[in-house]
């Protein structure tokens, strides 16, 4: 049976309810991070680091729950892709696939197609 690592982070602002939070599982040698909420660049480097704390050979940034995308997500998820070439998948939520087209970046093979 493949050993699960789990790791949990949560930003809070300003005492409301978190609107971002990232998980990351291991499975073998496949990394799942989940994102939630927003990602900007209060929260992108949180995303980028939860993706690079465990060694894996194959990571998926599973995006189906973010809300808001900005600039700075849009980098981590590029400098993702550089140390990850051929090994990154990507699964957008509607906002998140629509920023990607917007920015020029909806036709890569790292994005999943719906």
């Amino acid at each position: 049976m493949p050993q699960t690592l789990c790791h949990c982070c949560s930003v809070d602002q300003g005492g409301a309810a978190p609107v971002f939070s990232v998980t990351a599982q291991v499975d073998g040698d496949r990394l799942r991070v989940q994102v939630t909420g927003e990602v900007d660049m209060a929260t992108a480097d949180t995303m980028f680091q939860t993706a690079l704390r465990e060694p894996t050979k194959q990571l998926t940034l599973d995006l189906r729950a973010v809300t808001f995308f900005d600039s700075a997500a849009i980098h981590a998820v590029v400098r993702l892709a550089q140390r990850f070439p051929d090994a990154l998948t990507v699964l957008p939520s509607p906002q998140v696939r629509r920023v990607l087209d917007i920015s020029g970046l909806g036709d890569q093979d790292w994005l999943a197609r719906p």
